[in-house]
């Protein structure tokens, strides 16, 4: 029993049997099943029937067994075993992993299938044909999505900058691939802040690598090379308006009038003291542009410590007391020209007043005593130079002898006195006197010279143990070398 598709030439044998002859059973077959197609792939050496080497010598019934009944297969085709590379479509990549009714659609016949990409992905085409159907110029069998097109060979278009970046479709708008715009204006119109009012040309100022880099060259496309921080700021800083190639004013004063502290009082040429680099920095040269150079800490200060208010063209006085008069503690004392004593290196520094010129020169412990120890009110003329002037309140002895300390004192150290008690008094010192403090004698300290008793009585009246039986003159049998050793008496 023949097979279904057979089973109206089971009666006539010779349909498909050549009686007496095996040479012409294989051309009745090819007769009857597409015999023009599978002959010419045998002769072609193509598709299956012309690579499959048994296909081309062996009698068909070797591969299509007939009589097995009416159900039979007898194609025996084994679709796990079935190796490609003996038809047209050699699998690779994906392709391998695809089942066969992924190309092969069921009731038809494996030759059927097409080969070209279109064939199976018309469907997957997201270009809309627009592209073509030559999928694998752009596509890979190893996947989809990846795409193998190269832009800077195959369109007039090569990408660089941040287009190597950008998705196709961020420009490739609903899949349009061809006639599109080559200039920027065609996809960055709605990027342009300047509304047109700087041409289409794009790339006149920005770059493909960020938009907002700007290309433009100041320096060699403007009169006004950018410095300090004007290569710093936006271009709207200065352009306010969205048209760049509107002439702008370069002098300093057509942008910076708002910052002009001075009011416009020095002028419009602001870079005669300030530069780019820094706005708050001044290049005014002091010592060359006036006739007031600045020294020590006159240079620390601010412009504005001395120049009160705008009026740095008002030219000052050079005396300084026009700025320190307010720090002028001797007030109409003094002259009005500080530099006699005092330097710019600082008010309280050094200064530089020689005592030696006045009437009284300044030596011992005087010369390292601060100005004010002495000048208490900052009144330097009307300040005594007598000893008792300042030291009033020092004086022991409460003015009783006399007011030239210096008769007895040193101005190298208080304590220093240089009393002669031999030449200035009436009662020399000898013996145990020389060993004695003068409060020994001169027990309240302001005794004056002649009030103290010379004979020794005065003195050591207590210290006499005959009770006065001998008289006062204890010198006849007492010696001041020793009160406990007398000597003879006379």
């Amino acid at each position: 029993m023949v097979i279904q598709d057979h089973a109206e030439f089971e009666k006539n044998c010779s349909e498909c049997h050549a009686a007496f002859s095996k040479n012409l059973q294989r051309d009745l077959c090819l007769n009857c099943h597409d015999h023009n197609q599978i002959s010419e792939d045998i002769d072609a050496r193509k598709g299956f029937h012309g690579l499959f080497p048994q296909a081309r010598k062996a009698e068909c019934s070797s591969c299509h067994t007939e009589h097995e009944g009416r159900d039979a297969d007898i194609v025996g085709l084994d679709e796990e075993t079935f190796d490609h590379k003996f038809t047209d479509f050699l699998l690779s990549d994906s392709h391998v992993t695809t089942g066969c009714n992924g190309c092969h659609e069921a009731d038809e016949k494996y030759r059927s299938a097409v080969s070209a990409c279109f064939g199976c992905h018309e469907d997957d085409d997201n270009h809309g044909g627009e592209l073509g159907k030559e999928c694998e110029n752009c596509h890979k069998e190893t996947n989809w999505q990846e795409a193998d097109f190269d832009h800077d060979k195959d369109s007039e278009f090569a990408l660089t900058g941040a287009h190597m970046e950008n998705e196709c479709n961020l420009c490739h708008v609903n899949q349009k691939y061809t006639d599109l715009g080559k200039d920027c204006y065609s996809c960055h119109r709605i990027d342009d802040t300047h509304n047109g009012d700087n041409g289409t040309t794009c790339e006149t100022c920005h770059k493909t690598t960020a938009w907002d880099e700007s290309a433009f060259n100041h320096a060699d496309e403007s009169d006004f090379t950018l410095e300090g921080k004007h290569d710093e700021i936006p271009c709207e800083s200065c352009h306010t308006g969205s048209k760049l190639d509107d002439p702008l004013k370069m002098e300093c004063i057509a942008c910076h009038r708002s910052d002009d502290e001075h009011q416009g009082l020095n002028g419009e040429d602001c870079n005669n003291c300030h530069k780019p680099t820094k706005w708050a920095k001044s290049i005014f040269n002091h010592k060359q542009d006036t006739e007031f150079p600045l020294l020590g800490q006159h240079k620390e200060q601010i412009c504005q410590a001395c120049h009160k208010g705008s009026m740095y063209d008002v030219q000052l006085e050079v005396n300084c007391l026009n700025c320190h008069e307010d720090d002028n503690i001797h007030k109409e004392d003094q002259s009005s020209d500080c530099g006699q004593c005092h330097q710019e290196s600082g008010w309280n520094d050094n200064v530089i007043f020689d005592h030696d010129f006045t009437d009284f020169p300044l030596i011992g412990l005087h010369a390292v005593a601060p100005c004010e120890a002495c000048h208490i009110f900052a009144g330097f003329h009307d300040t005594g130079n007598r000893c008792v002037d300042c030291h009033a309140d020092d004086d022991l002895h409460k003015g009783r002898l006399g007011e030239e300390c210096n008769a007895c004192h040193n101005p190298n150290d208080w304590q220093l006195w240089v009393f002669d008690h031999e030449t200035e008094a009436e009662f020399m010192l000898d013996g145990k006197h020389t060993d004695l403090t003068c409060r020994s004698c001169h027990r309240s300290r302001s005794g004056s010279r002649t009030e103290i008793p010379k004979q020794c009585a005065g003195c050591h009246r207590r210290d006499d143990i005959h009770s006065g039986q001998f008289g006062s003159d204890c010198g006849r049998c007492h010696t001041t070398g020793s009160f406990v050793n007398p000597g003879r008496p006379e």
